[in-house]
């Protein structure tokens, strides 16, 4: 299996840290996020695959030198186009049939990356209590993904899209179009696959996104090593 992470973002809501280095590469408790990232991937990922634009030689340095997966390749990103473009930009450099995207730039626990490994297809989410600030997850009756919606108005607790997910392969048969914000977002794979077929949702028990400066400095003092450990 195969790990695609998405590295690419300009990370302006953590400038000026961010203006000389790429967000994932940010050290939290004296790893970089990436690092972590790598090192709570399944022992069933073999290879890794990286989109890259902002800074990107950084990355690239950075995967030159870690020690997690020795099979790693760069997709380059090339113009910002959304999520979803990111993703498409990985398709010559899969080879897998099945296998997990995530934000290269976020905090997720191994034991549910794991979980979120074995389904044939899924997304992780986490119960938040400010729901308009995240995608949510709408379920339907046998407890698989309905569709993802964004920034709802609705009562906490609501189960928040952590930007983790298996896809099988045939993802990219799917044309995405234009979202209202002139991007391609990777939601739509998602909401689109949900439609044809079962899309699984696994509950993390631990995720942390840094998303500004408050949440990277309070993640140094998170006992990380138990969670992020395979």
């Amino acid at each position: 299996m195969e790990a695609v992470l998405l590295c690419a973002g300009l990370g302006t809501r953590l400038r000026p840290h961010t203006l000389a280095t790429p967000k994932p590469l940010l050290p939290v408790r004296g790893r970089p996020i990436l690092d972590w990232t790598l090192g709570a991937l399944p022992a069933s990922v073999e290879r890794v695959v990286v989109v890259v634009h902002y800074l990107a030689d950084q990355i690239e340095a950075y995967l030159a030198q870690q020690t997690h997966f020795a099979q790693w390749a760069v997709a380059p990103q090339g113009e910002p186009r959304g999520t979803g473009d990111a993703l498409r930009k990985c398709r010559p450099h899969l080879r897998s049939d099945r296998f997990l995207v995530l934000n290269g730039d976020d905090l997720f626990g191994a034991a549910d990356l794991a979980q979120l490994a074995r389904t044939p297809a899924g997304v992780l989410v986490a119960p938040v209590e400010e729901p308009r600030k995240f995608g949510i997850a709408f379920l339907k009756q046998d407890g698989t993904l309905d569709k993802l919606v964004e920034k709802p108005e609705l009562d906490p607790p609501q189960l928040a899209n952590t930007g983790a997910y298996l896809f099988p392969r045939n993802v990219f048969d799917i044309d995405l179009k234009l979202s209202p914000r002139g991007e391609y977002e990777i939601t739509d794979y998602v909401t689109t696959l949900a439609a044809r077929q079962p899309f699984h949702v696994v509950r993390a028990a631990f995720w942390y996104p840094i998303g500004d400066e408050k949440a990277w400095q309070a993640a140094q003092d998170l006992d990380l090593e138990k969670v992020l450990t395979r």
